[in-house]
């Protein structure tokens, strides 16, 4: 398997987070309401997601590591699966005007509503299905956020799509390390469906043949 990142994590930490108030603000409701990856996860109130995903440019940083973490040509070719309103993908053409980008997201409101410059790059699309690529026909494929909201066997079809189209890979996911952690991350998802701890993760990984890069972030 490849190797363990901190990419994300940094950007993760700026956010606070009360956990207990999420879990006793019917809970049932808002995990309903999320899971329909509409207007109300994205641009709605923050009890049912991000509570207004507006581009701020908080993600340059994150290109800016992938950028060095993977050392990517001007002309790399890089896919998001899971890419949401595409603004990390649009601070890395920014960063690599030349790149071949392409990304994907189950979320038609996400997609909808992305950046208009790269809009164009952006398509509705499963994590989970087969991915309409050839071997190897990305430099990078990311996937940042996304894998932990797949049943254990998309999650499985999931890795291995993105380990057949991709040289390097990197994903990106919400784990926890003891029972504090987890109960914070039982508190906090709303679309969360596969809870496992940093070792399960890395044996279902190595278990599903992924051989990329990951990185884990944790509700301390």
């Amino acid at each position: 398997m490849g190797r363990l990142l901190n990419i994300v994590t940094p950007l993760h930490k700026r956010t606070k987070r009360d956990y207990l108030a999420r879990m006793t603000d019917n809970k049932q409701e808002a995990v309903a309401k999320a899971k329909k990856y509409g207007m109300d996860y994205w641009d709605g109130e923050r009890r049912y997601g991000y509570g207004g995903y507006k581009y701020d440019g908080r993600w340059k940083v994150v290109a800016e590591g992938l950028i060095r973490a993977y050392g990517l040509k001007p002309d790399a070719r890089i896919l998001d699966v899971g890419c949401g309103k595409g603004f990390l993908l649009y601070e890395l053409k920014q960063l690599l005007p030349d790149a071949e980008i392409a990304g994907f997201d189950f979320s038609e409101y996400g997609i909808t509503h992305s950046k208009e410059e790269i809009r164009d790059r952006l398509f509705v699309y499963k994590a989970q299905d087969p991915y309409p690529y050839g071997d190897k026909h990305f430099d990078l494929a990311i996937s940042l956020g996304c894998f932990h909201n797949l049943r254990i066997f998309e999650l499985q079809s999931a890795l291995r799509e993105i380990e057949k189209v991709a040289k390097d890979k990197y994903v990106m996911l919400e784990s926890y390390r003891n029972e504090a952690e987890l109960m914070n991350l039982e508190c906090w998802a709303l679309t969360c469906e596969s809870f496992f701890d940093t070792a399960e993760w890395i044996w279902l990984y190595q278990h599903f043949g992924y051989t990329g890069d990951y990185e884990f972030i944790y509700f301390e």
